[in-house]
Protein backbone atom coordinates (compact mmCIF):
# COMPACT_ATOMS: atom_id res chain seq x y z
CA UNK A 1 0.00 0.00 0.00
CA UNK A 2 1.24 3.96 -0.92
CA UNK A 3 2.15 5.82 1.94
CA UNK A 4 1.91 9.79 1.73
CA UNK A 5 4.53 11.81 3.03
CA UNK A 6 4.78 15.92 3.17
CA UNK A 7 1.38 16.48 3.70
CA UNK A 8 1.20 19.34 6.42
CA UNK A 9 2.24 22.15 5.19
CA UNK A 10 -0.58 21.56 2.59
CA UNK A 11 -3.19 21.52 5.46
CA UNK A 12 -1.46 24.72 6.69
CA UNK A 13 -1.90 26.76 3.91
CA UNK A 14 -3.63 29.99 4.41
CA UNK A 15 -5.45 29.12 1.03
CA UNK A 16 -6.97 25.43 2.54
CA UNK A 17 -7.29 27.03 5.23
CA UNK A 18 -9.85 29.46 4.02
CA UNK A 19 -11.54 26.86 1.84
CA UNK A 20 -12.20 24.88 5.27
CA UNK A 21 -13.74 27.58 6.88
CA UNK A 22 -16.05 28.07 3.77
CA UNK A 23 -17.21 24.27 3.95
CA UNK A 24 -17.61 24.95 8.11
CA UNK A 25 -19.39 27.95 7.55
CA UNK A 26 -22.62 26.29 5.11
CA UNK A 27 -25.95 26.47 6.19
CA UNK A 28 -24.40 28.07 9.72
CA UNK A 29 -24.10 31.77 8.62
CA UNK A 30 -26.87 32.66 11.34
CA UNK A 31 -25.21 31.62 14.06
CA UNK A 32 -23.43 34.25 16.53
CA UNK A 33 -20.36 32.02 16.57
CA UNK A 34 -19.93 32.10 13.08
CA UNK A 35 -20.58 35.26 12.62
CA UNK A 36 -17.99 36.37 15.24
CA UNK A 37 -15.26 34.15 13.47
CA UNK A 38 -16.19 35.55 10.02
CA UNK A 39 -15.46 39.32 11.39
CA UNK A 40 -12.51 38.56 11.97
CA UNK A 41 -11.45 35.63 9.22
CA UNK A 42 -8.44 36.57 7.94
CA UNK A 43 -6.68 36.71 11.76
CA UNK A 44 -8.37 33.96 12.92
CA UNK A 45 -7.13 32.06 10.35
CA UNK A 46 -3.62 33.20 10.41
CA UNK A 47 -3.65 32.35 14.02
CA UNK A 48 -5.05 28.94 13.62
CA UNK A 49 -2.26 28.71 11.04
CA UNK A 50 0.81 29.92 13.66
CA UNK A 51 -0.51 27.10 16.14
CA UNK A 52 -0.70 24.46 13.58
CA UNK A 53 2.29 25.28 12.15
CA UNK A 54 4.09 25.09 15.94
CA UNK A 55 2.58 22.33 16.79
CA UNK A 56 0.60 23.97 19.86
CA UNK A 57 -2.65 23.52 18.25
CA UNK A 58 -4.91 22.56 21.37
CA UNK A 59 -8.56 21.46 20.53
CA UNK A 60 -10.94 23.14 22.59
CA UNK A 61 -13.95 21.09 24.76
CA UNK A 62 -17.26 19.90 23.02
CA UNK A 63 -20.37 20.76 23.46
CA UNK A 64 -22.41 18.10 24.21
CA UNK A 65 -26.17 17.50 24.14
CA UNK A 66 -28.75 14.44 23.99
CA UNK A 67 -31.16 13.49 20.68
CA UNK A 68 -33.62 10.93 21.52
CA UNK A 69 -34.99 10.63 17.61
CA UNK A 70 -34.66 7.96 15.94
CA UNK A 71 -33.22 6.65 19.14
CA UNK A 72 -31.12 7.77 22.14
CA UNK A 73 -27.70 8.88 21.43
CA UNK A 74 -24.69 12.10 22.58
CA UNK A 75 -24.33 14.50 19.83
CA UNK A 76 -21.09 16.39 20.63
CA UNK A 77 -20.24 19.59 18.79
CA UNK A 78 -16.30 20.94 18.43
CA UNK A 79 -15.79 24.74 19.00
CA UNK A 80 -15.85 26.34 15.65
CA UNK A 81 -12.50 26.98 14.72
CA UNK A 82 -11.88 23.36 15.37
CA UNK A 83 -14.15 22.46 12.61
CA UNK A 84 -12.41 24.54 10.33
CA UNK A 85 -9.15 22.35 11.54
CA UNK A 86 -10.85 19.25 10.95
CA UNK A 87 -12.46 20.31 7.46
CA UNK A 88 -8.31 21.37 6.12
CA UNK A 89 -7.51 17.92 7.21
CA UNK A 90 -10.18 16.30 5.53
CA UNK A 91 -9.39 18.47 2.47
CA UNK A 92 -6.03 16.74 1.83
CA UNK A 93 -6.34 13.60 3.51
CA UNK A 94 -9.67 12.52 2.50
CA UNK A 95 -8.75 12.33 -1.17
CA UNK A 96 -5.93 9.39 -0.49
CA UNK A 97 -8.34 7.27 1.37
CA UNK A 98 -11.19 7.58 -0.64
CA UNK A 99 -9.91 6.25 -3.89
CA UNK A 100 -9.45 2.55 -1.62
CA UNK A 101 -13.03 2.73 -0.82
CA UNK A 102 -15.25 0.19 -2.14
CA UNK A 103 -18.14 0.99 -4.76
CA UNK A 104 -20.85 -0.13 -2.37
CA UNK A 105 -19.13 2.26 0.96
CA UNK A 106 -22.32 5.17 0.61
CA UNK A 107 -21.58 7.42 3.45
CA UNK A 108 -20.06 10.76 3.88
CA UNK A 109 -18.76 10.68 0.68
CA UNK A 110 -19.33 12.85 -2.37
CA UNK A 111 -21.75 11.76 -4.48
CA UNK A 112 -22.67 9.13 -2.16
CA UNK A 113 -25.24 9.42 0.46
CA UNK A 114 -28.55 7.37 1.52
CA UNK A 115 -30.24 7.69 -1.44
CA UNK A 116 -27.81 6.41 -3.60
CA UNK A 117 -27.58 3.44 -1.30
CA UNK A 118 -31.14 2.65 -1.25
CA UNK A 119 -31.10 2.49 -4.57
CA UNK A 120 -28.47 -0.11 -4.97
CA UNK A 121 -30.32 -2.21 -1.74
CA UNK A 122 -32.97 -2.15 -4.49
CA UNK A 123 -31.01 -3.33 -7.08
CA UNK A 124 -29.90 -6.52 -4.91
CA UNK A 125 -32.92 -6.63 -3.71
CA UNK A 126 -34.70 -7.36 -7.31
CA UNK A 127 -31.44 -9.91 -8.02
CA UNK A 128 -31.44 -12.08 -4.28
CA UNK A 129 -34.28 -13.80 -2.51
CA UNK A 130 -32.88 -12.62 0.55
CA UNK A 131 -30.84 -10.32 2.48
CA UNK A 132 -28.97 -10.29 6.01
CA UNK A 133 -29.12 -6.93 7.39
CA UNK A 134 -26.25 -6.54 10.36
CA UNK A 135 -25.86 -3.57 12.86
CA UNK A 136 -22.46 -2.82 15.05
CA UNK A 137 -23.51 -2.25 18.36
CA UNK A 138 -22.41 1.03 19.71
CA UNK A 139 -20.15 1.72 17.08
CA UNK A 140 -18.50 5.10 17.66
CA UNK A 141 -18.10 4.45 21.29
CA UNK A 142 -16.80 1.47 20.36
CA UNK A 143 -13.80 2.26 17.88
CA UNK A 144 -10.48 1.57 19.35
CA UNK A 145 -7.74 4.45 18.81
CA UNK A 146 -5.16 2.20 19.10
CA UNK A 147 -6.61 0.44 16.02
CA UNK A 148 -7.20 3.02 13.99
CA UNK A 149 -4.26 4.82 14.48
CA UNK A 150 -2.21 1.77 12.93
CA UNK A 151 -4.94 1.84 9.91
CA UNK A 152 -4.38 5.33 9.30
CA UNK A 153 -0.62 5.03 9.31
CA UNK A 154 -0.68 2.08 6.61
CA UNK A 155 -1.45 5.48 4.52
CA UNK A 156 -0.10 8.51 6.00
CA UNK A 157 3.63 8.78 6.75
CA UNK A 158 3.87 12.56 7.20
CA UNK A 159 4.70 12.88 11.37
CA UNK A 160 3.70 15.95 11.60
CA UNK A 161 -0.14 15.25 9.87
CA UNK A 162 -0.22 12.09 11.91
CA UNK A 163 0.63 14.27 15.15
CA UNK A 164 -2.55 16.42 14.60
CA UNK A 165 -4.52 13.46 13.73
CA UNK A 166 -3.51 12.23 17.10
CA UNK A 167 -4.26 14.66 18.70
CA UNK A 168 -7.45 15.73 17.34
CA UNK A 169 -8.44 11.60 18.09
CA UNK A 170 -6.91 12.14 21.97
CA UNK A 171 -8.67 14.63 22.28
CA UNK A 172 -11.94 12.54 22.07
CA UNK A 173 -14.66 13.63 24.69
CA UNK A 174 -15.84 10.50 27.13
CA UNK A 175 -18.49 8.12 25.13
CA UNK A 176 -20.63 5.30 26.36
CA UNK A 177 -18.55 2.95 28.48
CA UNK A 178 -18.18 -0.49 26.16
CA UNK A 179 -16.70 -3.25 27.83
CA UNK A 180 -16.09 -5.82 25.68
CA UNK A 181 -13.71 -8.59 25.59
CA UNK A 182 -11.83 -10.25 22.60
CA UNK A 183 -9.42 -13.27 22.27
CA UNK A 184 -5.95 -12.45 23.96
CA UNK A 185 -7.38 -9.57 26.56
CA UNK A 186 -6.77 -9.98 29.97
CA UNK A 187 -9.17 -8.93 33.06
CA UNK A 188 -8.36 -5.41 32.33
CA UNK A 189 -7.91 -4.92 28.42
CA UNK A 190 -10.87 -3.75 28.08
CA UNK A 191 -10.33 -0.71 30.92
CA UNK A 192 -7.18 0.21 29.57
CA UNK A 193 -7.56 0.88 26.00
CA UNK A 194 -8.78 4.40 24.74
CA UNK A 195 -12.13 3.91 22.72
CA UNK A 196 -14.82 6.16 21.04
CA UNK A 197 -15.18 8.97 18.62
CA UNK A 198 -17.61 11.96 19.15
CA UNK A 199 -20.55 11.34 16.79
CA UNK A 200 -21.07 14.70 15.17
CA UNK A 201 -17.66 15.50 14.00
CA UNK A 202 -16.58 15.79 10.56
CA UNK A 203 -13.35 13.98 11.36
CA UNK A 204 -15.46 11.12 13.48
CA UNK A 205 -17.62 10.25 10.41
CA UNK A 206 -14.05 10.39 8.24
CA UNK A 207 -12.65 7.97 10.48
CA UNK A 208 -15.74 5.82 11.04
CA UNK A 209 -15.24 4.93 7.09
CA UNK A 210 -11.84 4.37 7.01
CA UNK A 211 -11.60 2.23 9.78
CA UNK A 212 -14.17 -0.47 8.18
CA UNK A 213 -12.53 -0.11 4.78
CA UNK A 214 -10.58 -3.45 4.75
CA UNK A 215 -13.29 -5.37 6.46
CA UNK A 216 -15.40 -3.93 3.60
CA UNK A 217 -12.33 -5.60 1.26
CA UNK A 218 -12.55 -8.35 3.36
CA UNK A 219 -15.82 -9.30 3.16
CA UNK A 220 -16.38 -8.62 -0.97
CA UNK A 221 -13.23 -9.53 -2.08
CA UNK A 222 -12.03 -12.52 0.10
CA UNK A 223 -15.50 -14.27 0.89
CA UNK A 224 -17.12 -13.30 -1.67
CA UNK A 225 -20.18 -11.33 -0.59
CA UNK A 226 -21.32 -9.71 -4.30
CA UNK A 227 -24.36 -8.44 -3.03
CA UNK A 228 -22.33 -5.71 -0.16
CA UNK A 229 -23.49 -2.66 1.14
CA UNK A 230 -21.93 -0.55 3.80
CA UNK A 231 -23.63 2.67 5.12
CA UNK A 232 -21.72 4.06 8.38
CA UNK A 233 -21.99 0.84 10.72
CA UNK A 234 -25.23 -0.19 9.11
CA UNK A 235 -24.12 -3.43 6.49
CA UNK A 236 -26.31 -5.75 4.44
CA UNK A 237 -25.37 -9.18 2.52
CA UNK A 238 -27.20 -10.61 -0.41
CA UNK A 239 -27.80 -14.09 -1.59
CA UNK A 240 -30.44 -16.33 -2.34
CA UNK A 241 -29.01 -19.20 0.45
CA UNK A 242 -29.77 -18.74 3.80
CA UNK A 243 -26.86 -20.89 4.59
CA UNK A 244 -24.60 -18.42 2.25
CA UNK A 245 -25.42 -15.61 4.68
CA UNK A 246 -25.04 -17.49 8.05
CA UNK A 247 -21.66 -18.20 6.76
CA UNK A 248 -21.21 -14.86 6.21
CA UNK A 249 -22.23 -13.23 8.75
CA UNK A 250 -20.25 -15.83 10.71
CA UNK A 251 -16.92 -14.33 9.14
CA UNK A 252 -18.40 -10.53 9.60
CA UNK A 253 -18.56 -11.39 13.34
CA UNK A 254 -14.91 -12.85 12.97
CA UNK A 255 -13.41 -9.79 10.95
CA UNK A 256 -14.69 -7.45 13.23
CA UNK A 257 -13.62 -9.02 16.87
CA UNK A 258 -9.74 -7.79 15.29
CA UNK A 259 -11.29 -4.67 14.90
CA UNK A 260 -12.45 -5.02 18.62
CA UNK A 261 -16.31 -4.57 17.89
CA UNK A 262 -19.40 -6.61 17.96
CA UNK A 263 -22.27 -7.27 16.06
CA UNK A 264 -25.57 -6.19 17.28
CA UNK A 265 -26.82 -9.74 17.81
CA UNK A 266 -30.77 -8.87 17.73
CA UNK A 267 -30.54 -6.45 14.86
CA UNK A 268 -28.10 -8.96 12.62
CA UNK A 269 -31.17 -10.74 10.89
CA UNK A 270 -32.07 -12.33 7.97
CA UNK A 271 -34.99 -11.33 6.28
CA UNK A 272 -37.02 -11.84 2.74
CA UNK A 273 -36.41 -9.19 -0.03
CA UNK A 274 -40.18 -10.27 -0.94
CA UNK A 275 -42.48 -8.98 2.10
CA UNK A 276 -39.93 -5.40 2.21
CA UNK A 277 -37.03 -4.45 4.34
CA UNK A 278 -36.59 -1.78 6.33
CA UNK A 279 -33.06 0.36 5.69
CA UNK A 280 -32.15 3.67 5.96
CA UNK A 281 -35.67 5.01 6.82
CA UNK A 282 -37.36 3.22 4.00
CA UNK A 283 -39.12 0.30 3.59
CA UNK A 284 -37.95 -1.14 0.68
CA UNK A 285 -39.72 -4.23 -1.57
CA UNK A 286 -37.99 -5.24 -5.47
CA UNK A 287 -40.30 -3.19 -7.40
CA UNK A 288 -41.18 -0.05 -4.72
CA UNK A 289 -40.45 1.59 -1.55
CA UNK A 290 -42.61 3.55 1.68
CA UNK A 291 -41.20 5.56 4.07
CA UNK A 292 -41.00 3.57 7.42
CA UNK A 293 -44.09 4.51 9.65
CA UNK A 294 -41.80 5.62 12.22
CA UNK A 295 -40.44 8.20 10.44
CA UNK A 296 -43.68 9.71 9.05
CA UNK A 297 -44.80 9.95 12.53
CA UNK A 298 -41.51 11.42 13.81
CA UNK A 299 -42.15 14.20 10.72
CA UNK A 300 -45.97 14.86 11.76
CA UNK A 301 -44.93 15.50 15.15
CA UNK A 302 -41.71 17.86 13.98
CA UNK A 303 -44.33 19.94 11.78
CA UNK A 304 -46.94 20.43 14.47
CA UNK A 305 -43.98 22.22 16.39
CA UNK A 306 -43.13 24.53 13.84
CA UNK A 307 -46.09 25.45 13.05
CA UNK A 308 -46.81 26.81 16.35
CA UNK A 309 -43.24 27.87 16.83
CA UNK A 310 -43.85 30.16 13.89
CA UNK A 311 -47.04 31.02 14.81
CA UNK A 312 -44.85 32.66 18.13
CA UNK A 313 -42.25 34.03 16.08
CA UNK A 314 -39.58 32.02 17.42
CA UNK A 315 -38.25 30.30 14.38
CA UNK A 316 -38.42 31.61 10.57
CA UNK A 317 -39.69 31.30 7.37
CA UNK A 318 -36.49 30.60 5.91
CA UNK A 319 -35.77 27.63 8.49
CA UNK A 320 -39.40 26.54 7.99
CA UNK A 321 -39.08 25.82 4.23
CA UNK A 322 -35.49 24.40 4.45
CA UNK A 323 -36.94 21.86 6.92
CA UNK A 324 -40.18 20.97 4.35
CA UNK A 325 -37.38 20.64 1.56
CA UNK A 326 -35.04 18.60 3.36
CA UNK A 327 -38.51 15.80 4.09
CA UNK A 328 -39.66 16.52 0.54
CA UNK A 329 -36.55 15.27 -1.17
CA UNK A 330 -36.37 12.37 1.47
CA UNK A 331 -39.63 11.01 0.51
CA UNK A 332 -39.77 11.44 -3.07
CA UNK A 333 -37.24 8.73 -3.18
CA UNK A 334 -40.72 6.35 -2.23
CA UNK A 335 -43.64 6.05 -3.39
CA UNK A 336 -45.28 8.88 -1.41
CA UNK A 337 -47.79 11.26 -3.44
CA UNK A 338 -50.58 11.04 -1.41
CA UNK A 339 -48.91 10.87 2.10
CA UNK A 340 -46.50 14.32 0.96
CA UNK A 341 -50.18 16.36 -0.24
CA UNK A 342 -51.36 14.62 2.99
CA UNK A 343 -48.94 15.78 5.36
CA UNK A 344 -48.14 19.34 3.54
CA UNK A 345 -51.53 20.25 3.65
CA UNK A 346 -52.71 20.12 7.26
CA UNK A 347 -49.71 22.43 8.36
CA UNK A 348 -50.52 26.24 7.84
CA UNK A 349 -48.02 28.23 9.03
CA UNK A 350 -49.66 32.26 10.06
CA UNK A 351 -47.98 34.44 12.27
CA UNK A 352 -49.63 35.32 15.58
Amino acid sequence: MKTHKNLFNEICSFQNLWYASRKAKRGKSSFDYVQRFEHLLETELLQLRRELLACTYVPGHYKEFIIVEPKVRMISAAPYRDRVVHHALCNVIEPLFNRSFLLDSYANQAGKGVHRAVDRFQWFAQKYRYVLKCDIRKYFPSIDHSVLKSIIRKKIACARTLSLIDTIIDRSNNQDPVHEYFPGDDLFTPFERRRGLPIGNLTSQFFANVYLNQFDHYMKEEQGANGFIRYVDDFVMFADDKEELYRLRSCAESFLASLRLCLHQTKSLIHKNSVGVQYLGYRIFPDYRLLKNESIVRYKRKIKKMVISYCRGETSLERVRSSIHGWIGHATNANTFRLRKAVLESAVFTKG
